[in-house]
């Protein structure tokens, strides 16, 4: 059938946009805050080299992140990526469970929310490993190197309907 067809060629698309940028989102807070400022988070939580691996893991977030928003080098990036995301959800989140909102308080004042948990680590890594295992999709650098069009099976699904 066309649709389902169509749709399932298409949905690797919305899973880099919001992983990628997503990524870039969170490299560019460290960066604009500095990463000697990551860097302290990291050396109370004694993570060795933290001024190192602050710019490591600023650097992968951005450059991962713009290689998994324009579809690029898929399955090499998402490697570096997927392993600050475990490290963060190992040395950061687990201990606060899976729930990334957690509701603390609710007073005139506003609305006080808790730790945040490992769920959207999870949902991230998720992403990740589908665009590995699906591939980019249309509309991406990884399609284009393979002389893919981003509707090149649609005509032959339509002719043969």
């Amino acid at each position: 059938m066309l649709v389902p067809s169509l749709l399932a060629r298409w949905a690797p698309l919305p899973l880099r946009l919001i992983v990628g940028y997503g990524s870039i989102v969170h490299g560019y807070a460290k960066l604009a805050r500095g990463p000697e400022t990551f860097a302290a988070v990291l050396h109370t939580i004694g993570v060795p080299l933290p001024h190192l691996l602050a710019w490591l893991t600023t650097l992968v977030e951005l450059v991962g992140g713009l290689a998994i928003l324009v579809g690029a080098f898929v399955p090499v990036a998402a490697m570096p990526m997927a392993i600050v995301l475990v490290t963060a959800l190992l040395t950061i989140h687990l201990p606060y469970g899976f729930f990334s909102v957690k509701l603390v308080e609710v007073s005139a004042n506003g609305t006080r929310f808790g730790p945040v948990g490992y769920e959207v680590i999870l949902l991230y890594l998720a992403g990740l490993a589908a665009l590995v295992a699906g591939g980019s999709g249309p509309l991406s650098v990884d399609g284009w190197r393979r002389g893919h069009q981003p509707d090149a099976g649609a005509d032959q699904d339509h002719a043969c309907k």
